[in-house]
C-alpha cells in the first residue's frame, strides 16, 4: 500500500505526520510526505522548468524546504529512516525537480525501501489530487486544521481513502469505532479496521444506527457479519444498536474516545449534493479523528 501525509507547517502537523507515520507503519505501506507551497514567480518557475535541475543551482529561497527539513527531523527521530540517511542529513539542494511544479528527494527507509518527501506549488486541491493520481496513492492524511470545505472537497475528488486527523492525543488509548449499515462501503472499512486494530492492539465498538424503532435483515446482517470478522481476526469488540440520527449518534458515541473508521458513500453525485453523505456530515460535527475508506 501507498500513504500520502499532507502537511502544512511545522506548527500544526506534528499530529498528523505522527498518527500518519504510525498508521503506515502497521501497514508496511510506502509513506509519501507532501508539502504544497504557494507557487514562485513566474520568471523562477520558467527557469526552473528548463533547467529540470536541482535546488543547488537556484538563486532563490525555495518555499516548504524548510517544512520538508522538518518533516526529516520527525523521520529520524522516530526511526523511518536509515542511519546512513540521517548522518548525511536533510539537503534541500538535493531535491530535483520531476515535473513544472513537483520536487521530490527519496530517503531510504527502514521498515519500506524508501521514504518520499515532495514539495509542489500551486493550488492544493488540484496538486494533491494529481498527486494521488500519480504516485497511486491509498490512503491520504490531511490534518483536521485543514479549512472545512477543502476536507470536504477533498474526500469528494481524491481517488483514495482519506484520514482527517482532527484532535489527535498520542497518549490517550483510542478505540475504534466501525460504523456498520448494509451499504458496499462497509466491509472495506471493517477490513481496514481490523488491520489498524491488531497492529495496536485496540478493541472495536461496531455501531448499528436505525432511523426507525426496528432494525431490518439488512442492518441486523451486516452487524452479524462484523462480529464475526472481528472475532476472527481475534479483536476484541462490542455491537451496539441505537435508534436515532446516524450522524448524530455516532458523533455522541465516537467523538471522545475513538478513531472513526467509515466506508465512503456511493450515491449519485446529484443526490449527494441535496441530501449530503453520513462521512461528509459527521466532519461538520464530530472532531475525532475520521478514517474514510473507499
Amino acid at each position: 500500500m501507498k500513504f500520502l501525509i499532507a502537511i502544512g507547517s511545522k506548527e500544526f502537523s506534528e499530529p498528523t505526520l505522527r498518527i500518519g507515520t504510525q498508521i503506515a507503519r502497521a501497514f508496511q505501506a510506502e509513506i509519501t510526505i507532501l508539502y504544497v507551497g504557494e507557487p514562485v514567480s513566474s520568471f523562477a518557475a520558467h527557469e526552473v522548468h528548463l533547467a529540470q535541475e536541482n535546488l543547488k543551482k537556484w538563486n532563490f529561497d525555495h518555499p516548504g524546504v524548510e517544512v520538508l527539513e522538518w518533516a526529516f527531523n520527525f523521520l529520524a527521530e522516530h526511526g523511518y529512516i536509515t542511519p546512513k540517511t540521517i548522518k548525511a542529513g536533510f539537503q534541500g539542494n538535493r531535491l530535483v525537480a520531476s515535473g513544472p511544479r513537483r520536487y521530490q528527494v527519496e530517503l531510504a527507509g527502514t521498515y519500506c525501501e524508501e521514504v518520499k518527501l515532495i514539495l509542489r506549488q500551486g493550488d492544493i486541491i488540484p496538486e494533491l489530487r494529481d498527486e494521488v493520481q500519480r504516485s497511486f496513492i491509498d490512503v491520504t492524511i490531511i490534518g483536521g486544521s485543514q479549512k472545512r470545505r477543502m476536507a470536504h472537497d477533498l474526500v469528494q475528488y481524491l481517488d483514495s481513502s482519506i484520514f482527517v486527523v482532527n484532535t489527535y492525543d498520542p497518549e490517550k488509548k483510542y478505540r475504534i469505532l466501525l460504523p456498520v449499515d448494509d451499504s458496499r462501503g462497509t466491509r472495506k472499512a471493517i477490513n481496514f479496521g481490523i488491520r489498524v486494530a491488531r497492529a495496536y492492539g485496540l478493541a472495536v465498538d461496531t455501531l448499528t444506527v436505525s432511523k426507525r424503532e426496528s432494525f431490518g435483515p439488512g442492518y441486523r446482517g451486516a452487524a452479524r457479519r462484523a462480529t464475526k470478522f472481528l472475532n476472527r481476526a481475534g479483536v476484541a469488540n462490542q455491537a451496539h444498536f441505537i435508534v436515532g440520527d446516524p450522524v448524530e449518534e455516532i458523533s455522541k458515541f465516537g467523538c471522545r474516545e475513538h478513531i472513526i473508521v467509515m466506508g465512503v458513500s456511493h450515491k449519485h453525485p446529484l443526490k449527494k449534493f441535496f441530501t449530503g453523505s453520513k462521512p461528509l456530515k459527521l466532519m461538520e460535527v464530530c472532531s475525532a479523528p475520521i478514517l474514510i475508506v473507499k
